[in-house]
């Protein structure tokens, strides 16, 4: 009887309707996410790793299942779009840098672009679409939230690109590039000012080059400032309250709060998105209604997403090999 629980082959760490999945794909996740963390994981840390990947694998795989039996999978066309569009801020150099440093070749990576535009497919079809966000709706989330559309004081909208002086190592740009001290750093910046000058997209110079891990990934994205929290840096203030949404700050210091003194930590330049006036915003303001619209049809998604892996998930036959191995390992 004990052999009806083990395995096929030493290979295969999980099956999905009869649908192996290898140790190998699982490992390439596993050394990618090495490849992102400077501090290599205990043993036991590294099993949980593996353990979330596999999780993650599993459910890919009942939702690839799902897409090819509603023939949703992406094509070749779709595949070969998207691919053209990931790699449209980089030189083919760059690019295939960004592949070798995450141990992963120019097929695996399609077929990872593959399983993506086939979520989305599939998610488009079976939950988007079923989505409608009625007037009713919105006015009535309006009218029970509606001081928080009482905006006490003006607030803007920006976007900054930064690069520091110092010597920390974590940037979690695409191009892990880092200013090796204050001259270097002053070079990249201003660099980087040509790139955008020269007509070079905002969100992609950030994501690629901005050494301020909290914003790059999301193309340097702060949302929204108060005005009063923009007014304890005056440089800064002065600088964005100039502008109009699309235009950059010239270069600006960044200085260290924790630091003695005004010690400049690094550059960085700004770009105002919006700036909105303070005041109550009423129901009849396309904003105002879009941002309820949005709001709504994300808590919808995210509620039948939910629910809709869960049925797919019950009727999936599923055996996790891997976690089996861990837990009769911890039991011996």
């Amino acid at each position: 009887m004990s052999s009806c629980h083990r395995a096929p082959t030493a290979d295969v760490v999980a099956t999905v309707n009869g649908k192996d999945i290898q140790r190998s794909e699982m490992e390439k996740y596993y050394k990618a996410y090495l490849a992102d963390n400077a501090q290599k994981p205990s043993a036991e840390q590294a099993d949980i790793v593996r353990l979330n990947f596999l999780k993650q694998m599993i459910e890919d795989e009942i939702l690839w299942q799902r897409a090819a039996k509603l023939n949703l999978a992406a094509s070749d066309e779709d595949v070969n779009v998207k691919l053209t569009e990931m790699k449209a801020p980089f030189t083919q150099e760059e690019f295939d840098k960004q592949l070798q440093a995450h141990d992963i070749t120019l097929d695996d990576y399609k077929r990872e672009l593959r399983r993506q535009l086939t979520k989305t497919k599939l998610l488009n079809k079976e939950i988007e679409s079923k989505i409608n966000i009625t007037d009713t709706e919105i006015g009535a989330y309006f009218a029970a939230h509606k001081p928080e559309f009482n905006l006490i004081e003006p607030r803007y909208g920006v976007a900054r690109i930064m690069v520091t002086s110092g010597s920390a190592q974590q940037t979690g740009n695409l191009q892990n590039n880092k200013a090796s001290g204050d001259t270097d750093a002053k070079r990249k910046i201003e660099t980087l000012h040509s790139k955008l000058e020269n007509g070079e997209d905002f969100g992609a110079v950030a994501m690629n080059f901005s050494e301020d891990p909290s914003t790059n990934s999301n193309g340097g994205d702060m949302g929204f400032v108060l005005e009063s929290q923009l007014r304890t840096e005056p440089e800064v203030y002065n600088a964005i309250s100039k502008l109009k949404p699309g235009q950059i700050t010239e270069v600006l210091p960044v200085y260290n709060s924790t630091a003695p003194g005004r010690r400049a930590a690094g550059y960085a330049i700004y770009k105002l998105i919006s700036k909105e006036a303070a005041g109550q915003r009423e129901l009849n303001d396309p904003r105002v209604q879009q941002v309820i619209r949005q709001g709504l049809r994300e808590s919808h998604a995210q509620l039948l997403q939910t629910a809709y892996f869960e049925m797919l998930h019950d009727e999936a036959k599923i055996r996790n090999y891997f976690a089996e191995q861990i837990l009769k390992q911890g039991a011996q």
